[in-house]
């Protein structure tokens, strides 16, 4: 009984000591995140962080971590991992956040690979937002991405209003599978007018 009521006094002092500590460290500030950790940071309020560089008057270039205004979606406290910055083709000296870098195939095909999109939600929160913003919606982006990546990006790059090709001049021999097989199509050339 008394070794009982021993533990837990002690399980009430160590969570009181947990929550007074938590209270004291506060959480995430972006203004207090080296250059190594502030990219893809989400701060205590919910607003992501972003790495600015300035050029001081001797020349000598200065890295800040700033609270920018954009809000992860239901995230806080968050330091994006290692893993994740590899699997989706960051990096963690990225200056600012910007949609420019969904018009790169290869940034595209890691941002939409199963090892970035499936396991790295603050990621792909970010650039689904950013996508948004362009008239784009992610999932179509991947989808499209193995099997017409090209006209993604074209989408991608005019908002989504693309003139639409030939009628005619593409037939699929088979249903379009998934991006990892490729697709057989052939191409018919236009007819010509009689002589």
């Amino acid at each position: 009984m008394a070794s009982n009521l021993s533990m837990r006094i002690w399980m009430i002092f160590g969570l009181a000591f947990f929550l007074a500590l938590q209270g004291t460290l506060g959480g995430i500030e972006c203004e207090q995140l080296s250059h190594d950790t502030c990219s893809f940071a989400v701060s205590s309020g919910g607003k992501r962080c972003v790495l600015e560089k300035r050029v001081k008057r001797s020349g000598e270039e200065a890295y800040t971590c700033r609270t920018s205004e954009i809000e992860a979606d239901k995230l806080k406290d968050h330091i994006e991992t290692d893993q994740c910055i590899k699997a989706c083709g960051l990096d963690r000296k990225s200056l600012g956040i910007s949609s420019d870098s969904l018009l790169e195939s290869r940034f595209t095909q890691k941002l939409c690979s199963p090892h970035c999109y499936q396991c790295c939600p603050n990621v792909v929160d970010l650039y689904f937002n950013l996508a948004a913003g362009e008239g784009v919606f992610l999932p179509n982006l991947c989808e499209v991405q193995g099997v017409n990546a090209r006209r993604g990006m074209a989408e991608l790059r005019s908002s989504g209003i693309v003139a639409p090709g030939p009628v005619n001049s593409v037939q699929f021999t088979a249903t379009p599978p998934s991006p990892s097989i490729p697709v057989a199509f052939t191409i018919e050339p236009p007819s010509l007018p009689p002589n």
